[in-house]
């Protein structure tokens, strides 16, 4: 789209607009707010190798996924899928190059307007979400003949009770942000204007902390979803060797003692 955009002398479209707030905190924003932000291939691979650059990045801590518009993303391009892509071809990094894209480093969801099918899926895809007040959620693909591949019928019922996920996944129906939220499926739920705002103060507080102690607890939460307790235990004695070879195990308590701001290792 840009190559077309500059050989006819206009301005070129990003569809996806990145950048660094700071060193540590990286932001992707959707910017097709004219396709309610819906996904396609152009979308896809640019969010995969911007999440790429973030997790090879020693200084970036965490990101923020957000959109243009008053939709934060429709999910998936059904203008382009009915012009005949082959959904059974898999993208990197799954659905948006994100949903099943491996990282080390968390992500927080601004949403900054309602999500269907794979715009929800992204959030559940997210560590952490910010929602704004009058937006809702939902997977609607049982509404189009299609199903939530995207994660959404993986992730839904290891989030929430079976009855209340299979009513969402069955239905297509919407939930709205208060009602998310009661569910524990976000964060925040603020005025539209304020959504970026409570996303980067969390981002803040992610970046403050040490990197090896938020990426390894990152791991082990998302290892106790799947692993039998004792496993986990085992897991959680051998990392203590991980932490002791840590700087920043030894940064952090000095820091304290010292009365200052840690330096973390950013290699750690």
């Amino acid at each position: 789209m840009e190559r077309e955009a500059q050989a006819k002398g206009q301005a070129p479209q990003f569809v996806l607009l990145t950048s660094y707030i700071g060193d540590h905190i990286a932001v992707a924003a959707f910017n097709r707010p004219e396709a309610r932000n819906a996904v396609n291939a152009e979308v896809a691979a640019e969010l995969h190798a911007f999440v790429l650059a973030v997790e090879a990045n020693p200084k970036a801590r965490v990101g923020i996924l957000t959109g243009n518009g008053p939709i934060f993303c429709a999910g998936a391009d059904l203008k382009e899928v009915s012009q005949g892509r082959d959904i059974r071809l898999p993208r990197l990094g799954g659905f948006a190059g994100f949903a099943n894209n491996p990282r080390a480093k968390p992500w927080i969801v601004a949403m900054n307007g309602s999500s269907y099918g794979g715009g929800t899926e992204l959030l559940l895809a997210c560590e952490l979400a910010v929602m704004a007040e009058g937006a809702v959620a939902a997977l609607s693909e049982v509404k189009r003949g299609l199903v939530p591949l995207g994660g959404g019928a993986i992730r839904l019922p290891r989030r929430l009770p079976p009855a209340i996920a299979n009513e969402i996944l069955l239905t297509g129906e919407p939930i709205k942000a208060q009602r998310a939220y009661e569910l524990g499926l976000v964060n925040r739920v603020v005025p539209a204007d304020r959504v970026m705002d409570e996303a980067i103060a969390l981002a803040e507080k992610i970046a403050e902390a040490s990197p090896f102690g938020v990426r390894t607890s990152l791991r082990l939460a998302r290892q106790t979803l799947d692993l039998p307790i004792d496993e986990m235990w085992r897991i959680n004695n051998e990392t203590l060797v991980e932490l002791y070879n840590s700087p920043d195990f030894r940064e952090g308590p000095r820091a304290f003692v010292e009365k200052r701001k840690p330096v973390w290792h950013e290699d750690s």
